[in-house]
C-alpha cells in the first residue's frame, strides 16, 4: 500500500466521527503488505507518545540502543516534548521529530513501535489508532479508562496481528516470576484470599477553580476523547489523575499494579463475578474528585480479591506499604516491591526470599516478541493489561454508584453480601487509619457501594443497565473508540 494510501486511510476511517463503523466496514483496506517489524535485524523505528512523566522511562529504555531508533517525540505540550527530542538527540545520532498529534506520527511508515504514556484517558484510543496503522504498541497502566476500552485493544491487536504490551513491568522480573511460581506450586498451600495495598500518602491537589491552560499545550488534544472542559485544578500534569474525567485515582495509578500481582497470584484469568466498594475523599478538600481511601472487594468464588487504598499517612501492613500479599492454608506472601517477596509458614517463619529484577527485563521481553511476532511471547500482553485494569474501574464503578452512609451502616452492608473475606477487620483498619489522622468519621461520611454482580463471560453486570453504562463513556469526535475493531 502507498504511503498515499495509507494517508486516506487514516484520515477517512480512523479520525472522521464515523470512527466507531469505518475499520469493520473496509476489508482489505488494512495494511495486508504491513513489512514492520519482520526482521531480526532491522533497526527499529519508535514514537514516544506521552512523555512528561512515566514516557521518559520509555525514552531510556530505545535511545542509544543499537537496534532502536526513537524518530518521534509526541506530546500535547510543545515544551515538553522539544525539551525531550533535545535529550534523545545527546544519546542517538539524529534528532527525533517533534509532533503534538499522534495522527502525524501514525502516518510514517518508517515507525514500528509506539510507545504510550500519556493521561489514561488517551491510553485505548492511541493504542487501537497504533495498531490500525500496523504498529506495535506498548501502552501504560492502566491501558483503559474504562471497561470496554481495554477489550477493544485486545481485539484491535489479535485482528491485526500486532504486539501489544501492557507496562505492568513486575510481570518480567526473574525474582517475581518466582515467587509467583511458588504461590501457583502451593509452598503457602491454598491462596483463598489476596490484599492488594496501595499505601501512598498524597496531599492536596489544591481548591477547585478556574486555571489557565499552559501556553505551551494544545488544550484541545490532550482533551481528546474527553470533553473541553475549564481547567479545575492547578497543575494541568499528573493531577489528572484524581478527576474522573481523565484518571482512575491512585486505583488505576500505582494501584493497577498491585491489583495485576493480586490476580496473577490468584492465577484467575477472568473478571470476578461480583464486586463492591467503599471508601471516600478525606483529609481535606480540593479539586480531586476520586476516592484517596478506599476499599475494593472482588468475589471470586472461592477466594477474594481485597485491595485497600491509603492516601493519607499511614503505617505498614505485615511490612508491606505498596505491594500484595497472599494468605495461603499452610502460610503467607508478602511482595512489598516490583521485584519479589518473601514466602512464610503459618507461624510466621521465613520459607523462601525472591527479589531481582528492573524496568530493562520488561522492556526488552517487548522487544524480543516484536521480533518473534508472537504475542505469547509477551510476559504482559494487552489481555492480561485489560483485565487486570478492568478490576480497578469495576471497584471505581460500585463505589460511584454507592451512597452515602455512616461507620456501622457501612459495615452491614459488607457483611451482608461478602462472606470469603474478614471484612469487619478490613473495615476497623479503615476507620483506625482514618482516626490517626483525625479525620471526623461520625455521621453519614463513607460512600459506600452496593455488591454489584458481574458476568465475566460477558463483561456486563448483571440486571443492572445504570452500571453497565459506566463501563464506556461518551466520546468525544473525531476522538471516538470504536464500538467494534
Amino acid at each position: 500500500m502507498s504511503k498515499r494510501t495509507r494517508r486516506e486511510f487514516l484520515e477517512n476511517s480512523m479520525w472522521a466521527a464515523a470512527a466507531t463503523t469505518t475499520a469493520a466496514a473496509t476489508p482489505g483496506m488494512m495494511f495486508a503488505d504491513d513489512k514492520q517489524s519482520s526482521s531480526p535485524n532491522e533497526k527499529l523505528g519508535v514514537a514516544c507518545v506521552g512523555v512528561k512523566g512515566r514516557g521518559g522511562s520509555h525514552i531510556g529504555a530505545y535511545a542509544g540502543r543499537k537496534d532502536t531508533e526513537i524518530l518521534y517525540i509526541c506530546d500535547a505540550d510543545r515544551d515538553v516534548g522539544n525539551s525531550r527530542a533535545d535529550g534523545v538527540a545527546q544519546k542517538q545520532k539524529n534528532r527525533p521529530k517533534f509532533e503534538e498529534d499522534i495522527r502525524k506520527v501514525l502516518e510514517d511508515d518508517s515507525v514500528d513501535i509506539v510507545c504510550i504514556a500519556t493521561p489514561n484517558h488517551w491510553h485505548a484510543l492511541g493504542a487501537i489508532w497504533a495498531i490500525q496503522a500496523g504498529k506495535d504498541v506498548y501502552v501504560e497502566k492502566p491501558v483503559s479508562h474504562n471497561v470496554t476500552e481495554g477489550r477493544r485493544i485486545v481485539e484491535a491487536a489479535r485482528k491485526y496481528g500486532k504486539i501489544c504490551q501492557t507496562g505492568t513491568q513486575s510481570r518480567s522480573n526473574p525474582g517475581m516470576r518466582e515467587i509467583m511460581q511458588a504461590i501457583h506450586d502451593g509452598k503457602i498451600g491454598d491462596v483463598k484470599v489476596a490484599r492488594g495495598l496501595c499505601y501512598k500518602p498524597r496531599g492536596s491537589i489544591g481548591a477547585r477553580g478556574e486555571y489557565d491552560v499552559p501556553k505551551s499545550v494544545n488544550y484541545d488534544l490532550w482533551s481528546g476523547p474527553a470533553d473541553v472542559m475549564p481547567l479545575t485544578r492547578r497543575s494541568l500534569h499528573y493531577d489528572w489523575h484524581w478527576q474522573w474525567p481523565y484518571g482512575n485515582g491512585d486505583l488505576g495509578n500505582q494501584g493497577i499494579h498491585q491489583m495485576d500481582l493480586a490476580r496473577w497470584g490468584l492465577n484467575v484469568n477472568e473478571l470476578s463475578r461480583g464486586v463492591i466498594s467503599y471508601g471516600g475523599r478525606f483529609g481535606y478538600e480540593d479539586a480531586g474528585d476520586t476516592a484517596n481511601t478506599q476499599v475494593v472487594v472482588h468475589d471470586y468464588g472461592d477466594s477474594s480479591l481485597v485491595f485497600e487504598v491509603r492516601g493519607l499517612k499511614t503505617d505498614d501492613y505485615r511490612g508491606s506499604r505498596i505491594g500484595v500479599i497472599f494468605e495461603g492454608s499452610e502460610g503467607y506472601a508478602v511482595i512489598p516491591s516490583y521485584s519479589g517477596g518473601t514466602l512464610f509458614d503459618k507461624d510466621g517463619k521465613q520459607i523462601a526470599s525472591f527479589n531481582k529484577g528492573s524496568d530493562s527485563y520488561h522492556f526488552q521481553n517487548f522487544l524480543d516478541a516484536v521480533r518473534s511476532r508472537k504475542h505469547e511471547d509477551l510476559n504482559a500482553d494487552i489481555e492480561d493489561g485489560h483485565l487486570s485494569s478492568a478490576l480497578c474501574h469495576l471497584g471505581n464503578i460500585s463505589y460511584r454508584l454507592g451512597d452515602m452512609l455512616n461507620a456501622n451502616q457501612c459495615l452491614e452492608r459488607m457483611e451482608s453480601v461478602m462472606t470469603a473475606e474478614d471484612v469487619s477487620a478490613t473495615m476497623k483498619r479503615f476507620l483506625s487509619h482514618l482516626k490517626d489522622n483525625n479525620v471526623q468519621i461520625e455521621g453519614d461520611v463513607v460512600q459506600t457501594g452496593n455488591f454489584l454482580k458481574f458476568n465475566p463471560k460477558t463483561e456486563t453486570f448483571v440486571s443492572n443497565e445504570k452500571a453497565d453504562a459506566m463501563l464506556t463513556r461518551e466520546y468525544r469526535a473525531p476522538f471516538v473508540v470504536p464500538e467494534k475493531v
